[in-house]
């Protein structure tokens, strides 16, 4: 049967008066009353209508998402595995079989000939995920005499893991199985326990448990627990193995206890007591303790402090307004330093004891993407890097301490072809509307002629700062003439902490503002054209594309909004949902503060949809999203649909057996991201 009409949600108000402000909302119907689990019929089955619609109006353009599928695809190294590392007695890496939608882990004895005869295939995601829609691997550990294995997994998108333990010498699977993990897992008490966090009914890891290896999970023994609903818990070790490190913190303030990991049981030791907006982590060396905080220093402080006393920082390295200081690693002989410089990644070698010599590690770009691999020893002389930039894929390196110098491991390769010299990256600098310096990251072809279509990505949000990464594919709408740019706008932190600030709380507007801003400008440069520009975003990137469509609707040739976070007011007043408390620090807490309610109402993109034109947007779900819960898109595109004046697509697909990520696999990702493009060159009229 072929449809002719898109669904129609049914109204149902629902009134609700907050701080003398009553707010109708006639689609709250759509969240189910039983959530997690939905199992509403008329719910189920308007998203499934939302579906069949998305499927109707996208059947004309199936061609063309084959066609785009099948060239990314291509530019994967279907057979493919990562640059073994050494960590203790054994070479680690993980590998792709032709055509495997998920890796397998394997390892061999250091030493051992490189002919595949003592390779040890560790764990099996594709056996793992067979017969499931949807599979995620959480954690993967280790234990430390290299025996046993632990991990844990999500089938359904849920966010809600079950660890296993395996012996790697029998292959057998142990009967140890925790349900409802999210957290990392760590091996401590000399390999006989792990440590691991549970996530509560409202999705949040408020606890530190040890498990005894044999022993059921019902005695398992809670190490800590959070009182706060806000804060979220969570473990590790300390570089050098000796300590667990316990963390607590929200958005925008810290805690950690140090315990001995070879007795979890004994008292932990507080590094110090928390105080809000001061954000703190730890490492240790000896019986010094490593200290990057921010309390003198928005753009943070590298501090010192004996063992006996971890509370007594003294500075190692000041705070700067120039360098934003991001974090930091400690290994035997030397220690390395993150960072970023006027926006652009920066990796320095510094040494215990002379605190004068500082070693910068140099790049090949003038912009690019470059940290700290995996380096799980201590005692090394090399440190594993990674690299890329808009236009170089992603690099491996080795970087020799002692030599100062670079060598490449791998570089990613594209089977079906790529010549870098085709393409153009540069840094633009917009000037905001109040003043401000917005960075863009932004690549073409070469030969591609102006004023053509602009694909225009930014997140903004949680000091998450974007980087000017590789994208194999974004060469299928930049070889389409497309220009591919990256608005580093306020929210993130890619200009340092103030930059972040001055897009959260009361300021996100900022946010919203500097990317229309980044637009405009581009538009008047040349680079593009109004009604020419694919915004796109995600989750409170979403939230981005929701308000500057409400703002500049005529701005956008195409909108794509993936798990949107637009229903602002009412998910910030329900503390019951899983990220609401901890949310408060970023976005404000309308419950309590009347002028932060009244400034999130005055940009929620679900309160502020107004019967005016919008432009063509597609809108992604997940069913199982405990991030952006699914009825947020859902009550959005219902309330466009009633209000919008314009005869523009709306489509809005919600996976049914997935979360805030969308599907899971490589290439059932990938078919993802090919129906998002074959959307925006249809509404663009595009060829390809």
């Amino acid at each position: 049967m072929t449809l002719t009409t898109p669904p129609v949600a049914a109204k149902k108000p629902h009134v609700e008066t907050r701080h003398g402000v009553t707010i109708t909302d006639d689609y709250a119907w759509l969240r189910d009353p039983g959530y997690p689990e939905v199992g509403d019929a008329e719910i189920l089955a308007h998203l499934e209508a939302e579906n069949a619609w998305f499927e109707e109006r996208m059947k004309a353009q199936h061609d063309r998402v084959d066609s785009l599928f099948k060239e990314m695809r291509a530019r994967i190294k279907e057979a493919d595995e990562s640059v073994p590392q050494k960590d203790g007695d054994y070479l680690y890496w993980i590998a792709f079989e032709e055509g495997a939608e998920y890796k397998k882990w394997w390892r061999r004895p250091v030493g051992a000939k490189d002919d595949g005869s003592a390779d040890q295939l560790i764990l099996d995601e594709v056996a793992l995920a067979e017969g499931k829609d949807y599979f995620r691997l959480g954690a993967l550990s280790v234990s430390h005499d290299g025996r046993l294995l632990a991990w844990s997994v999500d089938d359904n998108g849920s966010e809600r893991f079950t660890a296993r333990i395996k012996n790697l010498e029998t292959g057998e699977i142990l009967p140890d199985e925790i349900p409802g993990t999210l957290s990392s897992l760590v091996w401590v008490a000399g390999d006989r326990g792990i440590v691991y966090s549970l996530a509560n009914e409202q999705w949040r890891t408020d606890n530190a448990r040890l498990h005894w290896l044999g022993a059921s999970t019902s005695s398992d023994l809670e190490l800590y627990h959070e009182d706060d609903d806000g804060f979220r818990v969570g473990a590790s070790l300390s570089a050098n193995e000796q300590w667990l490190i316990i963390g607590t913190a929200d958005n925008e303030t810290s805690e950690v206890r140090l315990v001995p990991a070879s007795d979890p049981l004994a008292h932990p030791v507080l590094v110090r007591a928390r105080e809000k907006g001061v954000e703190y982590d730890v490492d240790l060396h000896e019986d010094t303790v490593f200290v990057h905080t921010n309390d003198t220093h928005e753009n943070f402080r590298l501090a010192t402090a004996h063992l006996s006393h971890p509370g007594d920082w003294t500075t190692l390295i000041e705070g700067s307004d120039e360098f934003y200081l991001t974090g930091f690693a400690l290994f035997r002989d030397f220690y390395a330093v993150e960072g970023r410089l006027a926006g652009l990644d920066q990796i320095e070698v510094r040494y215990y004891g002379d605190p004068a010599r500082v070693e910068p590690i140099a790049f090949p770009e003038a912009s690019y993407s470059a940290g700290l691999g995996d380096n799980p020893e201590w005692a090394v002389s090399t440190l594993r890097l990674a690299y890329e930039s808009m236009i170089t894929p992603a690099t491996v390196y080795d970087y020799s301490v002692a030599a100062r110098s670079l060598t490449v491991l791998k570089v990613q390769e594209i089977p079906s072809g790529y010549d870098a010299s085709l393409y153009a990256t540069e840094r633009l600098e917009v000037t905001a509307r109040d003043g401000a310096k917005v960075p863009v990251s932004i690549m073409y072809r070469r030969d591609r002629k102006p004023g053509g279509p602009l694909y225009l990505y930014a997140y903004g949000a949680y000091g998450i700062g974007l980087s000017p990464d590789f994208s194999a594919s974004m060469l299928s709408l930049v070889d389409r003439g497309f220009a591919y740019a990256i608005a580093h706008i306020r929210g993130g932190d890619e200009l340092g902490r103030a930059w972040y600030k001055a897009g959260k709380l009361m300021q996100r507007t900022n946010t919203f503002n500097d990317f229309v801003d980044v637009a405009s400008d581009l538009a008047a440069r040349g680079y593009t054209a109004r009604g020419r520009i694919a915004a796109t975003g995600g989750s409170a990137g979403g939230e981005l594309m929701g308000a500057v469509i409400n703002s500049d609707p005529g701005l956008w040739g195409v909108v794509v909004a993936h798990v949107p976070f637009v229903d602002v007011v009412n998910s910030m007043v329900d503390p019951t949902l899983p990220l609401t408390p901890g949310e408060w620090p970023e976005w404000g807490n309308p419950v309590e503060d009347k002028a932060a309610f009244e400034y999130m109402l005055s940009y929620s993109p679900y309160d502020r949809v107004s019967a005016q034109a919008y432009p063509p947007l597609l809108v992604t779900a997940g069913l199982n999203d405990p991030r952006v819960t699914y009825w947020e898109p859902a009550k959005w595109v219902a309330k466009l649909r009633e209000l919008k004046t314009d005869g523009n697509e709306l489509l809005l697909k919600t996976n049914m057996g997935a979360g805030h990520g969308g599907k899971s696999g490589r290439f059932e990702s990938l078919k993802e991201t090919a129906e998002e493009f074959a959307f925006i060159l249809w509404q663009l009229s595009a060829t390809g």
